[in-house]
């Protein structure tokens, strides 16, 4: 039943946490810090992981070129860690602003006030932070610098907070399934993003296009990845999933839900608190800021 809980967040709340990264307001915030997009992202992402080396920073994101973090991160040093977190802050502050209303009265169809001030933002949070106190972080290093992290004042904040918490924890145990099947980040990514032979599995991909744009790898890692993915039987000649890169990807998605399961094992009512989340992650959704969104007024 966790496992189901950790799939059903996985797939409801990411949009609330992956604003941080799409909005108009993150190159307002960049721009006096003298930071790129990539200096954003990563000083954003990994701003609790305080003044470690961009090797460190790497090792986390795994499927990102370590030439694009050393950049990025080297940007953030420059600018000052604490100055890129309160940065991206503000940016999440003003888009969730944008997408919520200031009110706390708003209402929606799922009966809930999704405004900044509305009641139910405290009471998911409520609900999260219990599953993030009982977790483990063994192993887990991203999502522990995250628990770590002091939490911000305001309720639609905290829910970020409270997401990007859950959102990393998922992440980390993700990344210790990738490394046992013996997936480098590049094979990750290809096999991710090839066809699955199931065309009713609801998948999130991103298209090829933009992975190699946000994760700093070209062409050549591309077609290096397919034909080794290819010689270990994992992708047929057109690079859709054969049935054995089919069972590695849906196994990969079992042990990464049962890896997350014991934090929703403490979140009470888990079902129902995802549930109550819906309105504040389809209002995000709404503002049209994040690819493959358009703007619902």
């Amino acid at each position: 039943m966790s496992a189901s809980a950790a799939r059903s967040a996985y797939e409801t709340l990411e949009p609330y946490h992956v604003v941080s990264y799409f909005n108009p307001h993150n190159d307002r915030e960049a721009e006096p810090l003298r930071l790129s997009r990539a200096g954003m992202y990563v000083g954003g992402r990994a701003a609790p992981l305080g003044r470690v080396p961009a090797s460190v920073v790497a090792a986390t994101f795994y499927n990102f070129h370590p030439s694009l973090i050393s950049f990025g991160w080297t940007e953030v040093l420059s600018a000052g860690v604490d100055e890129v977190d309160a940065a991206r802050t503000r940016a999440v502050d003003a888009s969730l602003r944008d997408a919520l209303g200031e009110g706390g009265a708003l209402r929606c169809d799922e009966g809930a006030s999704k405004g900044v001030s509305s009641p139910d933002l405290s009471s998911v949070t409520g609900a999260l932070r219990a599953g993030i106190v009982e977790a483990s972080y063994a192993g887990r290093p991203l999502a522990a610098a995250w628990a770590a992290a002091p939490w911000p004042d305001e309720p639609h904040l905290q829910l970020w907070h409270a997401i990007t918490i859950v959102r990393e924890h998922r992440g980390d145990g993700h990344i210790a399934a990738l490394v046992l099947a013996d997936l480098a980040p590049v094979e990750a990514l290809v096999l991710h993003e090839a066809p699955h032979p199931d065309p009713a599995l609801r998948r999130k991909t991103l298209g090829k296009r933009l992975v190699l744009a946000t994760r700093g790898w070209d062409e050549e890692d591309w077609t290096s990845a397919t034909d080794s993915l290819a010689r270990r039987g994992l992708l047929d000649g057109g690079g859709a999933m054969t049935t054995a890169g089919a069972e590695l990807y849906d196994r990969l998605e079992r042990e990464t839900d049962a890896a997350a399961a014991g934090l929703w094992a403490a979140v009470p009512e888990a079902d129902e608190t995802i549930r109550r989340a819906r309105p504040f992650v389809k209002a995000v959704i709404d503002t049209g800021y994040l690819p493959g969104t358009t703007r619902r007024d």
